[in-house]
């Protein structure tokens, strides 16, 4: 069956690459409504961007989806991720600028005000999209494969130079509230040598050591380290849970 959320829940922040002051009220809605951020700063009549694959525009370091009025909205993962671990099908999430907040760098304040909120289950069936063959996109050294498979995992390998992150690989069984004790709250990273090149193009300037790991070399330099010796994998794992939701 469909849900939605039980009340309304709100998030306060800071965008991380616009580096804005930015809030966000999620509210219940109807079954069938889907996913729609709203933008609370422009005209009502271009306002309503839904989180729908076939609105994901290209821009860097991030997911941001764009209406055909040109409204759009960024950094969307963490908050449709923390949407797809709860079960939510259903949400109308006002938006006060043009970027949903980083808050600590992962879904974990998404997670805990969805869960306090509620989860209410609608009257309607849901529908699901069911992978019946293999499906495979490579670009550059990056490969992502789709399999046929009766419940969702997620297996997922990464490999940096840098020996605070170096070569990680992480499966995991996403049913029964993994996404919930196993992701959630995994921070963003980067590496600081990208910080100075990235804020030279108009990004991460709302990057503090608070809401993302930051490494250099084998140094964590983010105040208490690690949440997980593996925290780098487990966050790219709930980014791509968050793009896929866009799948609708």
């Amino acid at each position: 069956m469909q849900t939605t959320l039980d009340t309304t829940v709100a998030f306060e922040g800071k965008g991380l690459h616009l580096g804005q002051p930015v809030s966000v009220v999620v509210r219940p809605a109807p079954a069938d409504h889907g996913i729609i951020f709203r933008r609370t700063d422009v005209d009502a009549s271009q306002a309503d961007v839904p989180a729908l694959w076939h609105r994901v525009i290209v821009s860097p370091l991030n997911t941001r989806i764009e209406n055909a009025t040109g409204t759009s909205v960024s950094t969307i993962e963490h908050i449709m991720a923390a949407l797809a671990g709860c079960g939510l099908n259903n949400a109308l999430i006002e938006v006060t600028g043009p970027e949903v907040p980083i808050l600590d760098g992962s879904a974990a304040q998404f997670v805990e005000g969805f869960l306090h909120a509620g989860v209410r289950r609608l009257n309607a069936p849901l529908r699901v999209i069911e992978v019946r063959k293999p499906v495979a996109v490579t670009v550059g050294d990056a490969t992502a494969r789709l399999d046929p498979a009766d419940t969702l995992h997620i297996c997922f390998e990464i490999d940096f130079a840098d020996h605070a992150i170096g070569h990680q690989e992480k499966t995991l069984n996403m049913s029964n509230g993994a996404f919930v004790r196993e992701l959630s709250n995994s921070r963003t990273f980067c590496r600081s040598s990208d910080v100075d090149a990235m804020r030279a193009q108009g990004l991460a300037l709302g990057g503090t050591l608070e809401n993302a790991v930051v490494v250099d070399g084998a140094e964590v330099l983010s105040p208490g380290g690690l949440r997980h010796k593996d925290e780098a994998v487990r966050h790219k794992m709930l980014d791509a849970l968050g793009d896929l939701y866009t799948a609708g």
